[in-house]
């Protein structure tokens, strides 16, 4: 996938932004998997997130890390998605392989989401909860965009293009480290010019 998501001057359909999101986001987590084998340390803590290891009756779940971000905002990764809190807005979770945001009103976790069991169940949104949960995922997606630009240029395209290819290996097409980024940021307009498209 190009680092543009529009096609010979036409934007793409819903069905291919949001195909475009699920196979992003997927690589993403894979890359921030990889963040915390980093050989010289683990990435997401240097740049600020706590980690919280699974409890014993937990052991098979991987840690939970979460970033307090300035102004009442959050971020918390999973292998099965991502959480963005904003305690103005409430909150968005991103599954992994859907790149449906659930909206929720509350902009905390009330408790570790060990596995996509332990996140709170939703119903319906209203009209106003929709453009909350687009304006959330916007935000969310510009979190990923600033994410990248700062593994670039702190760690080298280098580091995550190494990083993609042990995922290629197994995953087939990928987004190029140079490139994801801008793919982040394509995204983002896509759907800013359409945020129905997103909830």
């Amino acid at each position: 996938m190009a680092a543009t998501l529009e096609t010979n001057d036409e934007r793409l359909s819903r069905r291919e932004l949001l195909r475009t999101g699920v196979n992003l986001l997927s690589q993403q987590i894979w890359c921030w998997g990889r963040d915390v084998l980093r050989a010289e340390g683990n990435w997401l803590v240097e740049v600020g997130f706590d980690r919280l290891a699974a409890p014993a009756d937990r052991e098979k779940c991987s840690s939970v890390y979460t970033l307090q971000l300035p102004a009442g905002r959050r971020v918390v990764l999973r292998g099965f998605g991502v959480f963005y809190g904003d305690d103005r807005l409430g909150a968005v979770f991103l599954p992994r392989f859907e790149f449906r945001p659930r909206y929720m009103t509350d902009p905390e976790l009330r408790c570790p989401p060990w596995s996509d069991s332990d996140m709170p169940q939703l119903g319906p949104s209203s009209e106003a909860e929709k453009a909350a949960c687009a304006s959330l995922t916007l935000a969310l997606i510009d979190w990923i965009h600033d994410y990248e630009v700062a593994v670039a240029e702190r760690l080298g395209a280098d580091y995550r293009q190494a990083t993609l290819d042990a995922w290629k290996v197994t995953r087939g097409p990928i987004v190029p480290a140079p490139a994801m980024a801008a793919a982040w940021r394509s995204l983002h307009e896509a759907f800013a010019a359409d945020p129905a498209g997103l909830v």
